[in-house]
């Protein structure tokens, strides 16, 4: 089921929004060469915990996962891209990272990632990440009161189109409340004028993610992480955002 929130509600989320981005600047200065990926994990906890919030991952268990997530984080690393499950990796130089989190506070959930690259970036991993940031950027531009999901859909795979990338639409964006998961599904690619029409109200995490050479996944065995078919590298940028009478509202602005 679809809801929208009044005015009063989504200033409620706000507290959310602020926290989650708080948490990934601060495990985005803290991700380098030699930091462990438990670490990054071990400071996600701690920062809940200090605010008072809850994990939205820790005990998720949906169809796709293999038993409930366990941590706080997700850390997806090189040839991984979503759903990445901390593990006893320390960080190489040149490794590119994806970082997601989602947290409650006070009942609301924001969710929101991000890509980096730790210590001496290659060339081709910046002009992945700046196009999944485009990407971003494009969706959210789309998210106008009176447009459709296929708008901001469309607006992404634009980008990802234009430098030579496909789009996998298995896993996107989706509605955002008082749970970290629910309608509208927002694909990666779709048609513009097409699907749900994004009314005043409607909190939606928007989240283009593309791997440089390939659409394809394959689930690793830890039962969580999702990697590239072919070994490419992927990157993944979200913003949790609230469509309102004046247009798109970025609530997990960095």
């Amino acid at each position: 089921m679809i809801e929208l929130r009044t005015p009063a509600e989504i200033e409620q989320m706000r507290p959310a929004g602020r926290f989650v981005a708080e948490v990934l600047t601060r495990l985005t200065a803290a991700a380098g060469v030699g930091v462990n990926l438990l670490e990054l994990d071990a400071l996600a906890h701690d920062l809940i915990r200090d605010r008072g919030a809850e994990s939205c991952y820790i005990d998720y268990h949906p169809s796709f996962g293999a038993m409930p997530f366990g941590k706080v984080l997700c850390t997806s690393v090189n040839d991984a891209v979503l759903h990445g499950l901390p593990f006893d990796y320390a960080l190489r130089d040149g490794d590119l990272l994806s970082l997601d989190f989602a947290a409650s506070v006070d009942g609301w959930v924001a969710d929101s990632a991000v890509s980096l690259v730790v210590g001496t970036p290659s060339e081709q991993d910046l002009a992945l990440i700046d196009t999944a940031t485009r990407a971003l950027d494009a969706g959210i531009a789309a998210a106008q009161p009176g447009a459709r999901i296929g708008d901001i859909s469309a607006a992404i795979a634009a980008v990802a189109h234009a430098d030579g990338l496909s789009v996998n639409t298995d896993f996107g964006g989706h509605g955002v409340g008082r749970t970290m998961h629910g309608d509208p599904h927002v694909p990666n690619d779709g048609r513009a004028g097409r699907g749900y029409p994004l009314k005043p109200g409607l909190v939606i995490a928007i989240e283009p993610w593309f791997l440089q050479s390939t659409d394809q996944l394959y689930t690793d065995r830890d039962g969580w992480t999702l990697r590239s078919a072919d070994g490419s590298r992927g990157a993944h940028m979200e913003h949790t955002i609230a469509v309102t009478e004046d247009g798109p509202l970025v609530l997990t602005q960095r």
